[in-house]
Parts: structure tokens; sequence; C-alpha cells
């Protein structure tokens, strides 16, 4: 089993969580909308799984790279 690592690309606010652990995604699913200079940035999921853990919460202000979720795959 892999296990994928979605990180934020930028700095940036959570707007939306939209799935929490244990939920099952298909490869391209949103996972969180963050929020960016006014605009809405979905952060999708690669690889189809299971969600393990989800390490935000909506309000929270993020930096490049904080880690947003994990999925394991497989």
């Amino acid at each position: 089993m892999a296990v994928e690592e979605i990180h934020a690309e930028m700095v940036s606010s959570v707007w939306k969580v939209l799935v929490s652990p244990g939920a099952q995604v298909a490869a391209g699913d949103t996972l969180v909308i963050l929020e960016s200079m006014k605009m809405e940035i979905p952060v999708l999921t690669e690889l189809s799984g299971t969600v393990q853990a989800m390490h935000v919460v909506e309000g929270e202000v993020l930096q490049e790279g904080d880690l947003i979720a994990t999925v394991a795959t497989g």
C-alpha cells in the first residue's frame, strides 16, 4: 500500500474541507478548497484510495509545503 501526501503549493487559507478520514476518493476528487488572493483553489488527489488523515481545519492559514492530507492507495 502506498501513501500519497498532499501539500499546499502556496500560502493560502483553508476555505472548505470536503472529505473526512476514512472517506473513499477517486483520482481527481477535490479534498479541500483553499483561498488565496480572493481566488478559490481546489486541492485534488492524484490517486484513488482512502483518506487516512486530514491535517487542516477550515480557517487555518497554510504556508507553502504544509501537509494537507494523506491518502492510502492500493
